[in-house]
């Protein structure tokens, strides 16, 4: 049995190598693309985020920052005090959503 997620990784790996599975692959053979900013986080964030990003899926935490980015740029457009003072309780609302799904991914993969 496996005793950490790396051991783990690794026998899957294998296991999908002796199975023919990483064969005939896209990219196969070729060099691996660029990703500079890859170069700043951990190698196997950046893997999950690239299968993410290529299967079109997006975090809950990324698209609660977009949610955020909108509602900032919402309320600094705002004049009227109602509007106002609704546009900001939305936007903590977004922003203490964000901050669960951080400290949520944090824990995750710790």
């Amino acid at each position: 049995m496996p005793r950490n997620w790396a051991d783990l990784a690794e026998q899957r790996i294998r296991k999908a190598e002796a199975e023919g599975q990483l064969k005939g692959l896209s990219g196969e053979g070729k060099p691996l693309p660029d990703r500079p900013g890859d170069a700043f986080i951990d190698p196997g964030d950046a893997v999950g985020h690239r299968i993410m990003a290529e299967a079109g899926a997006l975090p809950e935490e990324l698209k609660l920052k977009r949610l955020v980015d909108a509602a900032r740029e919402e309320l600094a457009a705002i004049t009227d005090p109602d509007q106002r003072k609704a546009a900001m309780a939305k936007l903590a609302e977004l922003q203490m959503k964000h901050s669960i799904a951080q400290e949520a991914r944090r824990k995750f993969l710790r």
